[in-house]
């Protein structure tokens, strides 16, 4: 019989459901726009109208607390003249006054000083633009940003962590073009172990979206005790960032956290030459993540010491680190494994950060805890400025348990680095922490890059003599096992050779004359949390997203996976994003972008259509009632999905006999993944003392 959905229990409406809920509506206006085209459109749109409705509602706040406030935005540009009323502009008006009057007015705005919010504003603006075409849409997306309540504190929370998510599902969305994220769980550790204090400058010289600037907020909020020191804490968080996009959602991101005139400059922090850094411009603390891979212009280098320059952007920003701290400063800096090794400039900018400031602690992040955004290895410098360095305590970050790295759906996590917190403060030797001094660094040529010693799988300082022996026997191993695996299948006469796929027993069936809609909705809660499940390509099943916070998803609803159900991917179906979801998934959850079925006939064996769903002639039968012209645009809905056709044999006997065989072939795979993993750890052998720097 079909399975339908319990009736659950309606309870009142809370306020961040009622926020995630108006978010929600107002990207599904901005979705129907023509002018508007992705993510990397909606977001920066939505960005900038949610900063004018909250920095009205600060200045509506220093309206009521300060006798002398001067309006920064003046009639009739403010938010609560133009947008509040939801009768009010729409259209083709609408739409004019922003492009010719409002957006023209608030880029031309001078202040009369520092941090002036009218110099802020004009900043934000500078290079922002109003993508929509409808004004009509544009007025429904307005009203329903004006239902926020930026006075609220819970909004403004719950507000914060909704944009945060939206941040990155526009670098999912970006790709190679994103902006480089740092996952929060790397920002919390680092902040955490630098420890900014009340009273002291904090900068991030990179600071994209402001991920470390937010957190150093939360971080010293709880010790403020004076409207004073809350107002000192606001001014002495700092940035830069040279891309004018994330410099918006900067600049929100902290107005969001109630900051209402963010010390964030547009700009790129290299373009001055390091010596004119003076005393009084240095700072306490430094937390940044700079760019990784990049390479700057013949000018930027002549900013920096003839013998010290170079096009590598990473070794640029840590010799501008170390020159704006002050003496005693502190520092946690993500840095790519390539700036600890190598010669020439390289090895002189380690020199100078070991003879100028104490280098205590390197942090070795293990693969993947960057991905998607890059897979380049990396590690965490924390360092202090004034004294030179005597030893380089390591800590090598633990690898997921059962698995060789972190990955977009098993992300790295804030728990993975509690064994580091508690070892900080009382250090000791043991299989993930090891010291080197600064002699075994002076005579290895300033190399920062040593290897666990600890480990069993260190291959890096093992003679090249023991590697290559290795990769032989390994080559051995492996003829032998393909030579083992071509004999059983021979033997297990595997394939249709009997004619069991031919002849009238054979009919042609659509998809829902078996399977029907399954919609076990479940409304989200911002209080709980949710394991997410998403479908691979090519019929190789489902895979885990990883665990989904409900105050930081933009999502109103989820839909749960039962075993024994099948689920699809709207955008990915027509290239065989199709899985039977097996016990292990049962009780995940999915998005509406995944629609669910169940079998209610037995005219199909779940096991016969998993056999079908590995098979391009599937993905070639959804594809053809797919629409859309380009691959990232194609789409099929639940009703098209239903109506796609496939042969199957009447007979319940062939159909088993057929998911037999499919069983065999899986196992007989097992033995090409042990295969590969050895080839993939050969490999690896052979060639990591190339890039393993003059200690491998």
């Amino acid at each position: 019989m079909p399975r339908t959905a319990k009736k659950k229990t309606e309870t009142p409406t809370s306020p961040q459901t009622k926020l995630t809920s108006v978010i929600k509506s107002a990207r599904d206006f901005m979705r129907k726009d023509a002018g508007l085209n992705g993510d990397l459109d909606r977001i920066p749109q939505l960005a900038w109208l949610l900063f004018l409705k909250a920095f009205d509602g600060l200045e509506q706040n220093r309206e009521v607390t300060e006798t002398k406030h001067r309006p920064a935005i003046e009639t009739p540009f403010r938010w609560r003249d133009w947008a509040a009323d939801p009768n009010g502009r729409t259209g083709d008006v609408l739409v004019k006054f922003v492009n010719d009057e409002l957006l023209p007015y608030l880029r031309g705005l001078i202040g009369s000083g520092t941090h002036d919010p009218r110099d802020v504003l004009s900043a934000v603006f500078k290079e922002t633009n109003n993508r929509m075409l409808s004004g009509y849409l544009l007025r429904d997306v307005v009203n329903r940003v004006n239902e926020i309540n930026f006075a609220s504190a819970d909004d403004i929370h719950t507000m914060a962590h909704l944009y945060e998510s939206m941040l990155r599902e526009m670098r999912d969305a970006a790709g190679d073009s994103g902006e480089f994220y740092t996952p929060r769980p790397v920002i919390r550790f680092v902040v955490q172990q630098v420890d900014p204090k009340v009273g002291e400058i904090v900068l991030d010289p990179a600071c994209g979206t402001g991920g470390f600037l937010v957190e150093a907020l939360e971080h010293i909020a709880p010790t403020v005790k004076t409207t004073n020191q809350r107002r000192a804490l606001h001014e002495n968080l700092r940035g830069v960032e040279k891309k004018p996009l994330p410099y918006l959602l900067g600049m929100m991101n902290l107005v969001l956290h109630q900051v209402g005139q963010p010390n964030i400059i547009r700009g790129n922090a290299l373009s001055r030459p390091i010596t004119q850094i003076s005393k009084a411009e240095r700072v306490d603390v430094i937390l940044t993540n700079p760019p990784f891979g990049g390479e700057e212009e013949k000018s930027l280098q002549s900013n920096f010491p003839a013998d010290k320059q170079t096009g590598d952007t990473a070794l640029l920003f840590l010799q501008l680190v170390i020159r704006q701290l002050k003496e005693g400063g502190r520092c946690g800096i993500v840095v790519p494994n390539s700036l600890l090794f190598g010669e020439g400039v390289g090895a002189k900018v380690r020199e100078q950060l070991l003879t100028e400031c104490n280098l205590h602690t390197i942090v070795q992040l293990p693969a993947g805890a960057f991905e998607p955004y890059t897979d380049i290895p990396s590690n965490l410098l924390f360092f202090e400025k004034g004294s030179r360095t005597r030893e380089v305590w390591y800590y090598e970050l633990p690898r997921p348990e059962g698995r060789k790295k972190y990955s977009k759906t098993n992300p790295i996590q804030s728990e993975h680095f509690e064994t580091c917190r508690q070892w900080w403060n009382d250090r000791i030797p043991s299989p993930q922490a090891w010291r080197v001094s600064i002699a075994e660094i002076e005579r290895a040529g300033y190399i920062l890059d040593f290897r666990n010693p600890h480990s069993e799988t260190d291959l890096a300082h093992r003679p090249l003599t023991a590697l290559v022996d290795e990769a032989l026997k390994a080559g051995e191993s492996l003829v032998g096992s393909l030579r083992e695996l071509d004999a059983r299948i021979s033997n297990a006469n595997i394939g249709l050779t009997d004619g069991s796929c031919s002849g009238s027993s054979w009919s042609e069936v659509a998809l829902h004359e078996f399977l029907e809609p399954v919609d076990d909705k479940t409304r989200v809660d911002p209080s709980e949390t949710y394991r997410i499940a998403g479908v691979y390509s090519f019929g190789r099943g489902l895979i885990d997203r990883g665990v989904l916070e409900g105050a930081g998803t933009s999502y109103s609803d989820l839909r749960r996976l039962h075993a024994g159900d099948i689920v699809f991917s709207k955008l990915g179906a027509w290239e065989g994003a199709v899985a039977l979801v097996p016990p292990s998934y049962d009780g995940y959850f999915v998005s509406s972008e995944f629609p669910t079925f169940a079998f209610y006939t037995d005219l199909v064996l779940p096991g016969f259509l998993v056999g079908i769903m590995r098979s391009p002639q599937f993905w070639d039968a959804i594809n053809r009632n797919t629409r859309g012209s380009m691959a990232r645009r194609k789409r099929i809905s639940p009703e098209q999905f239903l109506n796609t056709r496939v042969r199957v044999p009447g007979d319940p006997e062939v159909q088993l006999d057929l998911a037999e065989r499919l069983g065999a072939l899986d196992a007989l795979a097992e033995p090409l993944q042990v295969i590969r993993s050895r080839a993939d750890a050969a490999a690896a052998a052979m060639f990591s003392p190339v890039f393993g720097g003059p200690n491998a």
